[in-house]
């Protein structure tokens, strides 16, 4: 799995959706979830690849290099709502095609 891939692959999220790390991954035809984790923490562009947008798979927002409200406060910016530390998967999931 090559970061550029999951770059690419993010900047298809769009506005107000997000994704998660194990979706990524099996996008990507891989089941390394932790390595997704990874590749979003060292991210070095976080303003034109949007890792905020990655979070787990049960709905909880999960970590960002830049701390946990700043993580929370770009996705309300999308219109994105974090109830207790959780998003609505099944509102602002994006299912990759």
């Amino acid at each position: 799995m090559d970061k550029e891939d999951v770059f690419r692959l993010l900047k298809q999220v769009p506005y107000g959706k997000v994704t998660t790390y194990g979706d990524l991954a099996k996008k990507l035809n891989s089941k390394a979830f932790r390595v997704i984790g990874v590749i979003m923490h060292r991210n070095k562009d976080p303003e034109n690849i949007p890792c905020f947008k990655v979070v787990k798979s049960n709905g909880e927002v999960g970590g960002y290099a830049s701390g946990v409200d700043e993580k929370i406060r770009r996705l309300n910016k999308e219109g994105i709502e974090v109830v207790n530390g959780k998003i609505d998967l099944e509102k602002y999931l994006h299912k990759f095609g």
